[in-house]
């Protein structure tokens, strides 16, 4: 890994020195001082958002989107939770895993992809900073420090363009400030798990240079005995270290330019995805008797290790000239590390249950990502705001598969080149109509390469598309508006290798479109005291990038379906009942399904498919198709829903006691293309508690905390060519906290 950090830092430099000649002053919008929000006593704080690349209220904003602030954010990830633990907390989106603490699978409105490959596309886009994590090991960097998370519902493609049909998870972290401002914070809790948050941001020189320092370290035992070899406590714990550097420079008395460099860093060693064979059914989709969240009976998998370093390095340069603005962002990440998994979940002596074949194998990537990104926005008064830009994308990683049972290793390179302009403009027209509209065009290149271990040619694919949406909102009244918005986005086509680790070709799937159709309301009501935001839409996907993943050939095939389509709604809602006293509840309904008459996949070995099949003589043996016409989207639950509650109780004049839980809820999903009594789950909660005293003003906090508090055993995916596996949440987590502000 060392050897890339140091080419990561002298191309970032190079670049970065180059596009900051080109400006010869600069400084990010991002860096500026912000204020998220302006609270009143008794009312809801007013939510910022930058959906458009701007800052704006969320309730100006014709977009379906959701905020988790800071608070939030903290009660997440208090028992050391990953970017998993994101699912559920904004209806309508969806977060797993199959790779442990890296490769996370992100679903927006049922829209997502399940393959658990290391070079996988998805439709749902993150970003970091305003900086695309497209590959998804990055996706899994820790999320932390941070000043808000926001979820886009549906395509944003003219603005953000990089494989955006489903939607956008949007992380801004904290700036540098010229205040001091000190965090600290540490956490203990079941099985030895440790959170520990630090952050120092100080003014360096008044006015002009302010750094910003911020780390987190997440930790847990192992807790998970393996009965077949007889070891116990073998598996189940990591350490999840990260970090970050940022320099704001404001060298010019008018402040028109600054410059913000930040660095991120990261390091994993811990315990990939636990498999538990044979653990559903037969004949339904309950944890059966062979289900024991504290053992396994692993022979293989080496200790089910993964281990990650990630780099990344982002310049921001803004300057205001009078009327528009200039931005610049220069930005390089890398990734490297790997997984291993006994993926069967069990042995062949004692099973449990019946393993027909052994499964052991690992997964590894070397990545380098390198974006730039310059666009132009008006910054003045006046009927009419605009923005246009440009937007470069290139990546280029090695996978390396070993199946320690069975294939020889295999290592295949995959090469992404993509490029784009886009604008959007918004007018109103007058104090109550305004119309926003965007273009993007895109043009993107893939290539595929085996680089050693088998010989099959190499690939290569090609598309380019005009992304476009056209949105008016109304403001019928000061509490209330309308907004209608249809969009189009697309996905390039994807490669997809793995397989020919296991002796077949390659696969591909062409371009996804998808056309978005959204009406919406945005209300504050009770001066400010209720907020009550909702949306329907429906959209049409065609040519769908899915993944037949598993089936008794464990294969890991791209495909593309005639077409996709889902309708629903979302409500999110907001309720401050005394200045003490806040709820909060949203509520989602997707229903998706695949139409495709002719669409076939493999289904599994043992478990009970619903679906019409057909049988086949192929060359070894009968092989078995099963139609998945008329089916939903793999990992796409109808209902979600989250709910939270905070209630304090002030002590004297610098002290209050407080509450806050937090729920979410994920109704009845399938979890492949297919469907099966086996491989799906019924309905699953989460809920969280944290409760304690803060004082001296908010300067200190001594809390307990819970995490799935109920201790539920849900399934959160399935291995499906093997035997009846599955893979579960983590357990309840209890907990005690102290931090302090400064």
């Amino acid at each position: 890994m060392k050897k890339h950090v140091t080419a990561a830092r002298a191309l970032w430099t190079s670049t970065t020195a180059v596009t900051a000649a080109a400006f010869a002053l600069a400084a990010p919008a991002s860096a500026q001082d912000t204020e998220t929000a302006e609270t009143d006593d008794g009312k809801l704080p007013s939510i910022i958002v930058t959906a458009n690349r701007r800052e704006e209220n969320l309730q100006d904003v014709p977009v379906s989107a959701e905020i988790l602030d800071e608070t939030r954010v903290n009660a997440l990830f208090s028992a050391a939770g990953d970017t998993t633990a994101l699912a559920g907390s904004v209806p309508g989106l969806n977060v797993e895993s199959s790779n442990g603490r890296v490769a996370p699978r992100f679903y927006i409105r049922g829209l997502g992809n399940t393959d658990f490959d290391l070079a996988a596309s998805q439709p749902v886009s993150v970003l970091l900073d305003e900086v695309v994590l497209e590959n998804v090991t990055l996706k899994s960097f820790p999320i932390f420090d941070v000043e808000r998370v926001e979820v886009l519902r549906g395509p944003q493609g003219t603005l953000f363009g990089r494989n955006t049909p489903a939607g956008i998870v949007k992380i801004d972290t904290v700036k540098p400030g010229f205040e001091d401002d000190i965090r600290l914070g540490v956490s203990y809790g079941s099985f030895n798990t440790i959170t520990a948050n630090a952050a120092l941001g100080t003014g360096l020189a008044d006015d002009i240079l302010a750094v910003r320092l911020s780390a987190q370290y997440q930790q847990r035992s192992d807790w998970i005995d393996n009965d077949f070899t007889g070891e116990e406590n073998a598996i189940g714990g990591f350490s999840d270290l990260a970090v970050r550097a940022q320099v704001l420079l404001t060298p010019d008395a008018e402040k028109r330019f600054s410059a913000l460099a930040s660095i991120n860093y990261r390091t994993l060693d811990g315990t990939s995805t636990v498999f538990r064979a044979n653990v559903l059914g037969p004949g339904n989709n309950n944890l059966n008797d062979n289900y024991d969240r504290d053992t396994v009976f692993f022979d293989a998998g080496g200790g089910n290790p993964s281990e990650y370093e990630q780099f990344g390095a982002t310049l921001n340069l803004n300057y205001e000239f009078d009327g528009a603005t200039l931005t610049s962002i220069t930005s390089y990440w890398e990734s490297d590390g790997l997984s291993r998994g006994d993926v069967d979940g069990g042995n062949l002596i004692t099973g449990p249950g019946f393993i027909p074949f052994p499964s052991d194998t690992q997964d590894s990537l070397d990545l380098q990502q390198f974006t730039q990104e310059v666009r132009l926005a008006s910054n003045g008064e006046g009927p009419l705001t605009w923005q246009v830009g440009a937007f470069f994308f290139d990546s280029d990683f090695d996978v390396s598969t070993v199946g320690f049972t069975f294939p020889p290793p295999v290592t295949v390179n995959h090469t992404n080149e993509a490029w784009a302009v886009f604008g959007q403009m918004s007018y109103q027209l007058n104090d109550m109509f305004r119309v926003t509209g965007g273009l993007r065009y895109t043009d993107d290149e893939k290539d595929f390469v085996v680089v050693s271990g088998s010989a099959p040619q190499p690939v290569s694919v090609q598309d380019d598309n005009i992304d476009w949406d056209i949105s008016l909102f109304a403001d019928v009244s000061d509490d209330t508006s309308l907004y209608a918005r249809v969009a189009n986005a697309f996905r390039a086509p994807t490669i997809q290798g793995r397989d020919v680790a296991f002796f077949n070709p390659p696969s591909v799937a062409q371009s996804e479109d998808i056309t978005s159709y959204e009406v919406g309301f945005k209300s504050e009501l009770l001066d400010r005291a209720i907020r009550i935001n909702g949306a329907v839409f429906y959209y049409n996907v065609q040519d769908p990038q899915f993944t037949a993943v598993g089936g008794t050939g464990n294969l890991v095939q791209l495909i593309n379906a005639d077409e996709g389509e889902a309708y629903g709604f979302e409500l999110d809602t907001a309720f401050q009942a005394t200045p003490e006293l806040l709820f909060t509840l949203g509520v989602a309904y997707n229903n998706t399904q695949i139409n495709d008459s002719a669409l076939e996949v493999g289904p599994c070995a043992q478990c009970t498919v619903t679906d019409p099949t057909r049988t086949i003589d192929g060359a070894f043996g009968p092989v078995t198709f099963a139609a998945v016409d008329g089916n939903p989207f793999p990992n796409a639950p109808e209902w979600s829903g989250d709910f939270t509650a905070s209630y304090t109780i002030p002590v004297g004049d610098s002290g209050e006691f407080f509450v806050f839980t937090d729920w979410v809820f994920l109704g009845d999903t399938n979890f492949l293309l297919y469907e099966s009594l086996e491989y799906n789950a019924g309905s699953r909660i989460d809920g969280g508690l944290r409760a304690g005293y803060r004082g001296n003003d908010g300067q200190y906090e001594v809390a307990l905390f819970a995490r799935n508090i109920t201790d539920e055993d849900n399934v959160l995916g399935v291995v499906d060519f093997n035997n009846n596996t599955a893979f579960v949440n983590d357990p309840r987590v209890i907990g005690v906290s102290v931090g302090f502000t400064y």
